[in-house]
């Protein structure tokens, strides 16, 4: 598995870590204007993925309760991030 695959993968998890939680999906949610339809059809959109990192990364108590939960380092999410189309860190110099 190359390293977009893989945080495709790491995305989708994160996906499915937000639908199963019901404190934070109404967030996700309100916050992306999305529905469950939109979830299903989007799931596999890498522009999507990276906005579900994004919301996931707002909070590091959310970022750890999904890494917990799925045997992953701290910090793959971002990576995960980074690996997806238009995920790269912006320069604005």
């Amino acid at each position: 598995m190359n390293e977009q695959d893989h945080a495709e993968w790491v995305a989708i998890q994160a996906l499915g870590w937000l639908a199963a939680n019901d404190e934070v999906m109404p967030v996700f949610l309100s916050a992306t204007g999305a529905d469950a339809g939109d979830l299903r059809e989007r799931a596999t959109d890498p522009a999507f993925l990276v906005s579900v990192l994004d919301f996931l990364m707002q909070d590091d108590a959310w970022v750890m309760a999904f890494c917990d939960a799925q045997g992953l380092t701290y910090d793959r999410p971002m990576r995960a991030r980074q690996a997806l189309p238009g995920g790269q860190d912006m320069h604005w110099t």
